[in-house]
């Protein structure tokens, strides 16, 4: 079992910055595959960003040159940096974690944190 918990989701302007955290325990997690999907009310989860146990990354079209995926295997955390903002980009957003092979879609992750809410402001 993994267990995952967001945070540093929040109100921030068009144009602006945060940056999102998960945090991870209950397995090895230099071993897994960390991903970011992010859910629209009344739209699917879509796959935001996503990194390998090497730090291989790969990012939706939507985020691509705006977003940073990372990780700290010592803190058992991977983040988001998220940078020039727009407000499509509201949604809430999940940490995934996947024993697996790195992925892109929803089903291929086997565990799920909470979800933190990002809102942009125009």
């Amino acid at each position: 079992q993994v267990q995952l918990v967001e945070s540093g989701g929040g109100l921030v302007q068009a144009g602006g910055s945060l940056r999102l955290s998960c945090a991870a325990s209950g397995r090895t997690f230099s071993s897994l595959v960390m991903g970011w999907f992010r859910q629209a009310p009344g739209k699917e989860r879509e796959f935001v960003a996503a990194i390998s146990w090497n730090r291989s990354t790969y990012y939706g079209d939507s985020v691509k040159g705006r977003f940073t995926i990372s990780r700290d295997n010592a803190k058992n955390t991977v983040y988001l940096q998220m940078n020039s903002l727009k407000p499509e980009d509201t949604a809430v957003y999940y940490c995934a974690a996947s024993p697996g092979r790195l992925g892109i879609l929803p089903y291929e992750y086997a565990y799920w944190g909470q979800g933190t809410q990002v809102t942009v402001s125009s």
